[in-house]
């Protein structure tokens, strides 16, 4: 077993003597072991192809204390959990099958039989919630990615991906080759565990008709309109979104095992802030407002206040100051047209907004949008607040990294990402900050195995643009990371609108913890 560390809060464990397969099953026993008895602080333990990436709080693990307990677990006896075995029904008519078949000379059928004769073994989850990455597929089978992929597939889709095998939960883009769907539901966030496949289970596929394939969808989704809505007493009514709000608090790693990106304000300073005014927990839930924000009306009387980006705001035509907090009459309107000199503000109330709490991605609020205060809330006095570390000003563009471990990129690139500027993409949002710039050639090809995703990891996919992954980022990623940024310059990333120019530095781990240590404690 070998620990690498990626950044502050950050390591990745791989297994050099170990076959991909064997080194799975020990990540995901060890991942297992973890989660059943955390040591304070642990966050997250994230099976990927043959790598465990662990996430944790720098400020109450030390990666020393981490790195021992790993070597306990290595030398204890304790394997992979018990396999559980699922068999889920099929039926065989995906867009890519006949092409499948054709190239393979065998009849559509053929092919279908032999999918469906194999016996399979969750190794990891990642791309999307709920998405199982199925090892176990014949090599006859193995097939590459679409050169270009959908925009749109449907859920449910069986699909095969190079060597492995997997069905998408959700309709979302994707560029597998698609050969059949299911109608079972492997992801619904009201559920415990919210995930029906988790890492180490076996699958078989059990083929049905198209009939019986349509009967038992619509069984399956019969509760699918059902709403959830936060509990507590509703505050604000939205009445235009703007054009990305959502409510935002503390990241939420209980999920993350199932392929659930743990969320969180993308600039959890400035949340820390506008909370801090109020009285509340430095991570109280608030409103994230992206770019253009959005028109809201009170319900009731509360204390209300905006930080981060300064925001172009009013309040039934009074204008609002960043950072101040002001009372919000029932039935008043707060506009927030554009937000200026950053990319998000965050509107903070007193004593918090509930979240759903449900495991699922951010969801952008809608017109007609109710928000709501939580049931039990926990206020003090307004604080100060200062933080040497604030990463929101206007002049800060050069951006902590640690860099990955050599042999992925050419040593030319490297100096090209450290010495070049960057621009920030228009089409960058919660999931990821596309950068635009020299493209970094890769040593050996874009493509890795996929492995966990820390908060901040900059891959490089074929086109040679970074993206710098945020909150919502794929939980997994196949694509080579070029570095990561330090925990204390998100705010950073956070806060650079499109056109932004940004220059990277890079630095030790121990500067990365120091520079963590003044943001959370300064």
């Amino acid at each position: 077993m070998r620990v690498r560390d990626v950044v502050d809060g950050a390591a990745l464990v791989d297994f050099p003597d170990a076959s991909e397969e064997a080194g799975n099953r020990r990540a995901v026993a060890i991942a297992a072991a973890l989660t059943a008895a955390p040591p304070d602080g642990f966050l997250a333990g994230v099976p990927g192809a043959a790598t465990l990436l662990l996430l944790f709080d720098p400020l109450r693990l030390a990666a020393e204390v981490l790195r021992r307990r790993l070597k306990e677990l290595a030398q204890s006896s304790g394997g992979e959990p018990a396999e559980r075995l699922l068999r889920i029904p099929v039926w065989y008519g995906g867009p890519d099958l006949a092409d499948l078949a054709r190239e393979r000379s065998i009849p559509d059928a053929k092919l279908a039989e032999q999918h469906a004769a194999g016996s399979y073994r969750v190794a990891f989850l990642g791309f999307t919630p709920g998405f199982a990455y199925l090892t176990g597929l014949a090599r006859q089978l193995h097939a590459p990615r679409l050169p270009t992929p959908r925009t749109r597939v449907p859920a449910g889709s069986v699909a095969i991906g190079g060597p492995y095998t997997g069905i998408y939960p959700d309709e979302t883009p994707g560029g597998w080759r698609l050969i059949g769907r299911s109608p079972v539901r492997l992801f619904d966030p009201r559920a415990t565990p919210p995930s029906l496949l988790r890492p180490g289970d076996e699958v078989r596929f059990e083929p049905i008709g198209e009939p019986e394939f349509h009967s038992q969808s619509a069984r399956a989704r019969a509760g699918d309109s059902v709403s959830n809505p936060p509990s507590g007493r509703p505050i604000i009514r939205v009445l235009s979104p703007g054009l990305s709000s959502s409510v935002q608090g503390a990241p939420n790693f209980r999920f993350v095992s199932w392929g659930v990106p743990p969320g969180g304000a993308m600039d959890i300073v400035a949340l820390a802030e506008g909370n801090a005014k109020l009285g509340n927990s430095k991570e109280a839930a608030g409103l994230e407002v992206t770019l253009v924000g959005p028109e809201l009306e009170a319900l009731e009387t509360i204390d209300a206040c905006m930080s981060g980006a300064r925001p172009a705001a009013d309040l039934d035509g009074r204008a609002i100051s960043l950072s101040e907090p002001f009372e919000w009459r029932a039935g008043e309107k707060l506009r927030v047209p554009r937000v200026e000199g950053g990319a998000r503000s965050y509107l903070c109330v007193a004593g918090g907004l509930a979240a759903s709490g449900l495991p699922e991605t951010s969801r952008r609020l809608k017109s007609g949008d109710l928000l709501y205060a939580p049931e039990e809330t926990a206020r003090g006095p307004a604080r100060p607040f200062a933080n040497p570390e604030r990463g929101i000003a206007e002049s800060a563009s050069v951006v902590r990294v640690v860099l990955a471990e050599p042999g992925l990129f050419t040593p030319e690139s490297v100096r090209d990402f450290l010495g070049s500027p960057f621009r920030v993409s228009a089409s960058s949002d919660r999931r990821g900050v596309r950068l635009e710039g020299p493209p970094l050639a890769h040593e050996t090809g874009a493509d890795v195995p996929p492995e966990g995703t820390a908060p901040g990891a900059i891959q490089v996919p074929r086109d040679g643009q970074p993206i710098v992954l945020g909150p919502d980022r794929p939980v997994t990623g196949g694509y080579a990371k070029v570095a990561t940024v330090i925990g204390a310059d998100l705010p950073v990333i956070a806060q650079s609108a499109p056109g932004r120019v940004l220059r990277f530095t890079a630095v030790s781990l121990s500067e990365a913890v120091d520079a963590r240590v003044r943001m959370e404690r300064p």
